[in-house]
């Protein structure tokens, strides 16, 4: 409303709205709260952001199962302890350890390898496959079926 409307409106009970019942109640708004986001408020909606339906989507949880995983530098740093622990053997220069005992399901290949490691494990990532054997090691992938024989100091 302009200036001179609002002037001319001072006094009078209705304001040009007609008999004064008549902007009272919530249906003259439109309705109450979020009435009519979807129908005739839908710009004011979106202006304050709120958006219906459906949006992007959602992986089914038989899909995204999150493996437990380790890093090959965290393996070669705790690797004496594990043998401490009796989950590992050490074998001359090498030391040999099953991943399942622990529950690790996946090696990934961060950190640095200086020890020769024999891991078996679910699975590895090319990265750390190729860490373990640069560093005169072996990835055993136990879904191969391969069965490594850990030589005996005789």
């Amino acid at each position: 409303m302009s200036k001179q409307k609002t002037k001319k409106f001072r006094g009078s009970r209705s304001c040009g709205g007609g008999t004064h019942k008549n902007r009272r109640g919530g249906g003259n708004r439109g309705g109450r709260g979020n009435a009519g986001t979807c129908k005739h408020h839908f710009v004011r909606a979106q202006q304050r952001g709120i958006y219906f339906g459906k949006h992007g989507f959602k992986r089914p949880l038989s899909v995204s199962i999150d493996k437990i995983i380790a890093n090959v530098g965290e393996l070669d740093e705790v690797i004496e302890q594990l043998v401490a622990e009796g989950y590992a053997e050490k074998k001359g220069e090498s030391f040999y350890i099953d991943l399942n005992n622990i529950g690790i399901e996946k090696v990934l290949g961060n950190g640095k390898v200086t020890k020769s490691l024999f891991i078996t494990a679910d699975e590895f990532s090319s990265s750390a496959k190729e860490k373990i054997e640069q560093a005169n090691g072996k990835a055993i992938e136990k879904s191969q079926g391969i069965e490594i024989e850990i030589p005996t100091s005789e």
